[in-house]
């Protein structure tokens, strides 16, 4: 089994590049496992997504802890599995929404604990183009789903994407363009352009 992970800010198009990723394995004769959080299959993950649309501190931090244990579920049941790839959209980054500095102790007492890849995606998209999309597509809109609250998350989810293993994808380009260099990067096509962008900061 090979672990893959997408992760990215919201709007970001983690689970789209996700799928579009599986459905390309699957065309290959792999056997795939997709797994994306927050879940609606478990109590955790729906507390999770439910606290996303509440204010305040306390609803702040619980949706972080909510998701996970989403995640640390999602790896005790499923990681096992006998398939060719489980696939994760939303991982370690779920801990960059946790106030500062929480979210570096968060971050770092996970990676610890959980099971690392080659392939862990962040999808680095601007927090204007991931706005613009929010709001051209979603009438309800969670609590971090704003102008102000996107920059803050953008540079704290960065600032750990620069550690290894993350691979940092320009999130800016289009849908076809990433999943070009997703499947580039894991050996299925040749690349068409540099493999990993700068970071943008």
């Amino acid at each position: 089994m090979e672990l893959v992970v997408i992760d990215g800010l919201d709007a970001s198009g983690k689970s789209t590049q996700a799928e579009m990723l599986v459905g390309h394995l699957r065309s290959l004769g792999k056997t795939c496992l997709l797994r994306t959080h927050p879940s609606d299959d478990n109590f955790f993950g729906v507390r999770s997504r439910e606290y996303l649309y509440i204010e305040g501190r306390k609803a702040h931090i619980a949706a972080a802890l909510f998701y996970m244990v989403d995640v640390i579920r999602s790896v005790v049941l499923y990681s096992w599995r006998r398939v060719d790839y489980v696939v994760f959209v939303r991982y370690l980054m779920g801990t960059a929404y946790l106030p500062n500095p929480l979210h570096k102790l968060g971050y770092h007492f996970f990676a610890r604990i959980m099971p690392k890849s080659r392939r862990m995606f962040y999808l680095n998209i601007s927090p204007g183009e991931a706005f613009r999309r929010i709001a051209a597509s979603r009438e309800r809109r969670e609590r971090f789903e704003k102008p102000s609250e996107l920059m803050k998350i953008s540079r704290k989810a960065l600032e750990l994407a620069r550690q290894k293993p993350w691979i940092v994808l320009d999130g800016d380009r289009s849908v076809d363009a990433i999943h070009d260099e997703i499947k580039s990067l894991m050996g299925f096509v040749r690349p068409r352009r540099p493999a990993q962008v700068p970071c943008r900061a």
